[in-house]
Order: structure tokens, then sequence, then C-alpha cells
């Protein structure tokens, strides 16, 4: 993988993550902070963050008084939207000339992929190109 642009942390980031690593022993490989936040942890590092029965996810959320998302970080491109699509299942995900396609079983998936004002397919996008060098994601 090529050497992608730097990613800046704030302050309040850099805790965020601080107090996640700490309460879980889950290495976190990105953060992201809108209306929720997103937590992309190290392969295999899944089972640590959630803890017993989602108690760390629970433990967290309460401590920082917003959600949170936590999505297994993948080198396999596919493998890694099919995790940051999850609960939502595609029919198949291609990745063509850095372009990625997801495929959907219905018009309803679709549409939650796709998003009001196309909001969640431009989160995918932005998260993706964060690791890989692609030219965006579409959902077909």
């Amino acid at each position: 993988m090529s050497k992608l642009a730097r990613i800046r942390y704030s302050a309040d980031v850099i805790q965020y993550i601080s107090i996640f690593e700490s309460l879980t022993a889950a290495k976190v490989k990105d953060c992201i902070v809108n209306e929720q936040i997103l937590f992309i942890v190290n392969e295999n590092d899944m089972g640590k963050a959630i803890g017993k029965q989602g108690s760390n996810v629970k433990r967290i959320e309460n401590m920082m008084k917003k959600k949170i998302r936590l999505v297994e970080f993948n080198d396999n491109i596919v493998q890694f939207v099919q995790n940051l699509i999850y609960p939502i299942m595609a029919k198949e995900i291609k990745e063509e000339n850095g372009i990625v396609n997801i495929y959907c079983n219905d018009v309803k998936s679709k549409g939650m992929l796709i998003g009001r004002d196309r909001h969640n397919i431009n989160f995918i996008n932005n998260v993706v190109k964060r690791f890989f060098k692609v030219e965006e994601v579409k959902v077909a």
C-alpha cells in the first residue's frame, strides 16, 4: 500500500482514541468523529473492542455521551468495505481500476447505503480513501 496523505487529529480525537484503547486494550487504527464516533480497530481486535455482550461499547458510549460504531480494518479493500457497511449485506463488492462497486440485493439496502442527500455513500467514500488509493465507491 502506498503512502496516503497524513491524517491530523484534533486534541478531542486523540483523547477519544486514548480512552478507547485504555478501556478495551484494542488498538485503534483510525477515529472519525461526527454525530457519532467511528473507531476503526486493527484486524482481530474486534472482540476486545466490543467486550463481553457489548460491555465496552456501552461503557464508552456512556462516558463520551455519543454513539460509537466499530469497524474492523482489513488490508483487502473488498473485505474492508464489507466491514464498513455492515449490517447492510451486499450481494457483491468488486474493485476495478480504482473504483469500488457495491451491488445490492434490494432497493431498500441500496437506499440505506446511499443515504439522504448521498450522505452515507460520501462518508463511506471518505473512509475508504483514507486507507486505499481508490477514485470512488459506487452503489450499483
